[in-house]
């Protein structure tokens, strides 16, 4: 695949909108080796600071759009959590999902076969309140033989502002690019793009967060690396397969 396309490729050919709602950035560093395992040999680990990390984004998604449809009820508002690393394959920074819950079928269902994503289903209550947002995930796959989920609040704490290149803020938000793979091995990509994150510091209280333990990894115990974002719209273009293993 060539990565010399620009975003202006991206927008002239993409195929589906989406909208991006009242997030929260958690993120924790840890050694490359403990997530090599979880991320397919081609991609390389991306590091910063010599550390991998983990993020855990908590979102509401306010809408997917398919080029030339209106609206389709089939994909309305909805919250979604996810957990990511980073990576780069043949130098090109983007995110790898290790997971991915939601409460909406069509959305698991699709994005598992389209985009190689994965996704398990999830019942997810969210609500606001004087600015403050609530989560409560469970897991309700199957295969899952212990409590999967995430409970807790989270609020902005600071003014809004946008990362300047370079720093660790600037590292973990502004990616323009998925990777994942299917069951043969081969990856695939899907090239995003999106106006700047704007960004605040948040507070957050998690009361549980189980949503590595499948993974049989523990988080670091330190207070994580906290974002908030009011959201941003973004546009994709279809994945494409850049490596067949």
């Amino acid at each position: 695949m060539d990565f010399l396309h620009s975003f202006q490729d991206v927008s002239k050919n993409w195929i589906m909108k989406q909208s991006w709602r009242n997030l929260l950035f958690a993120h924790w560093p840890v050694p490359v080796e403990v997530i090599r395992p979880f991320v397919p040999k081609a991609l390389q680990i991306d590091t910063f600071e010599r550390y991998a990390w983990i993020g855990i984004v908590v979102f509401v998604m306010d809408g997917i759009f398919l080029r030339g449809l209106p609206r389709l009820p089939l994909f309305a508002k909805f919250p979604e959590i996810n957990v990511r690393t980073y990576v780069k394959y043949k130098g090109k920074p983007g995110v790898y999902f290790l997971s991915l819950d939601a409460p909406h079928w069509a959305t698991y269902t699709i994005a598992r076969k389209w985009y190689r994503l994965p996704y398990f289903y999830s019942e997810i209550h969210a609500w606001e309140e004087r600015a403050e947002f609530s989560y409560n995930s469970v897991r309700k796959d199957r295969k899952s033989t212990s409590p999967v989920g995430f409970d807790g609040k989270f609020s902005a704490s600071s003014e809004v502002y946008f990362a300047e290149c370079g720093t660790l803020d600037h590292w973990l938000t502004e990616r323009y690019c998925l990777y994942s793979v299917d069951a043969k091995g081969n990856i695939f990509c899907g090239e995003i793009d999106h106006a700047p994150w704007p960004l605040h510091r948040a507070e957050a209280d998690i009361c549980q967060n189980t949503l590595v333990s499948p993974f049989k990894f523990d988080l670091p115990k330190m207070a994580p690396f906290l974002h908030f974002s009011p959201g941003v719209d973004s546009i994709f273009s279809n994945i494409r397969r850049v490596k067949n293993e």
